[in-house]
């Protein structure tokens, strides 16, 4: 299905999930609970999970939170939800994973930024400190660069380098430059310590589309460890779903990027795994991934003044995302189907032949009755107060029916 090649970089395990090399793109979630409070955090984990995130970073940022971790893990491991958790540290990293060697071991993976492990002659002391024990605990290590914390020794040392340059770079320049100097600079600094390169993978967030896009692309000229790739405090809604489809896209059409994050702010008490959903909306559409069957409608126009080919697209991208967990478990090829709801006589049967099963619903003025196709054939014409139930049978039953299943251990 890959339409891209991805440059390569190095690969490594995050638990059961690889990273890198040829490895498809991962996606990734973060939780926002208090990571204290271990039950809420595992529920939300496996909520995540659920979606289809393949790795889950949580906030490590008190001891408290640090006696958590093994027994989120416990508990997710009770519910049979394997999925990776990656701690997210900023300031006493080095202390807690000291201090707390169950949570060390419990996690997958470290996240260390480089702008906040310490400060002054600590900081690479700090360092150093948390890389030996990612080398002890044989755990990968993300090291991620943020321009809201960036490291101030290096900015001033770069800026004092850029005030001698013959042409000096302007402020944007200089920014992405810093970005990817602190991160590849860390990465060697890391490799020194003892950590491997595999090991290693790499980010440099912003919030900004266009200066994402730069610095990744600079970072993917001069390094080949695996990347990371987010938009940063993104947003909510549409904006930040648009802005960062449209950083991501770019980036991912280039083979640029490892694992992906989307991060949302959500609405108040919405559901964090939206952020999941975009990724994986990403990836598919661009052909790069598949995760659950793809539904094509029309828009809608004066043709179409009811709303039931609306209701029936939205009730049949919930029924195939509700059913994909049980379909992937029992069925090889699912996520690969291809479902079209139109609502009229003018693209409706030309879409619907399009896809693997699809259904056009009559417009305006139209005979009351929606022909169904599969594969290309008419099979079936729906008519009455039952249509909706009838359809979702159909792409039931053609599922069992067309993917092979799997063997059952």
């Amino acid at each position: 299905m890959t339409a891209v090649s991805k440059r390569p970089t190095r690969s490594t395990a995050i638990a059961h999930v690889r990273i890198g090399g040829d490895a498809p793109v991962v996606v990734q979630s973060m939780t926002n609970t208090d990571t204290a409070d271990y039950l809420a955090t595992a529920i939300q984990c496996a909520e995540l999970a659920r979606a289809g995130s393949e790795l889950v970073r949580i906030t490590v940022n008190t001891p408290e939170a640090a006696a958590a971790v093994p027994r989120i893990r416990d508990h997710l491991d009770k519910m049979n939800c394997n999925v990776p958790l990656i701690g997210d540290f900023h300031y006493n990293g080095h202390r807690l994973l000291t201090e707390q060697p169950a949570c060390a071991e419990a996690l997958a993976k470290y996240r260390i930024n480089p702008g906040n492990v310490g400060f002054g002659k600590k900081k690479d002391e700090q360092f150093a400190q948390m890389v030996e024990l990612a080398c002890r605990y044989d755990k990968p290590v993300r090291i991620g660069v943020n321009w809201g914390s960036l490291d101030q020794e290096l900015l001033a040392r770069i800026m004092d380098e850029n005030s001698k340059r013959a042409e000096p770079l302007d402020a944007t320049e200089m920014m992405r430059h810093a970005m990817v100097t602190s991160a590849l600079e860390s990465a060697a600094k890391a490799e020194e310590v003892g950590l491997a390169g595999e090991k290693i993978i790499l980010s440099c967030k912003v919030s900004s589309v266009q200066d994402l896009i730069a610095i990744y692309r600079e970072l993917s000229k001069r390094a080949n460890y695996a990347l990371h790739l987010g938009l940063t405090e993104a947003g909510m809604g549409s904006k930040g779903i648009v802005a960062s489809t449209a950083a991501l896209s770019v980036l991912l059409q280039e083979g640029i990027g490892d694992t992906i994050r989307v991060s949302l702010t959500p609405e108040p008490g919405g559901s964090r795994s939206q952020e999941v959903i975009v990724a994986q909306e990403i990836l598919q559409t661009m052909g790069l991934r598949a995760f659950t069957p793809m539904v094509a409608a029309c828009p809608g126009c004066g043709r179409t003044t009811s709303t039931f080919f609306q209701e029936l697209a939205g009730e049949v991208q919930d029924f195939v995302r509700a059913r994909m967990p049980q379909w992937k478990l029992h069925y090889d090829g699912a996520e690969n189907m291809t479902l079209a709801v139109m609502g009229c006589i003018v693209n409706g049967p030309g879409e619907s032949k399009h896809a693997n099963i699809g259904i056009s619903l009559p417009g305006t003025g139209e005979a009351p009755s929606a022909p169904v196709y599969e594969d290309g054939v008419k099979t079936v014409t729906l008519k009455g107060d039952n249509i909706a139930s009838e359809f979702k049978d159909i792409i039931e039953r053609y599922v069992q029916r067309t993917y092979k299943k799997k063997l059952q251990a």
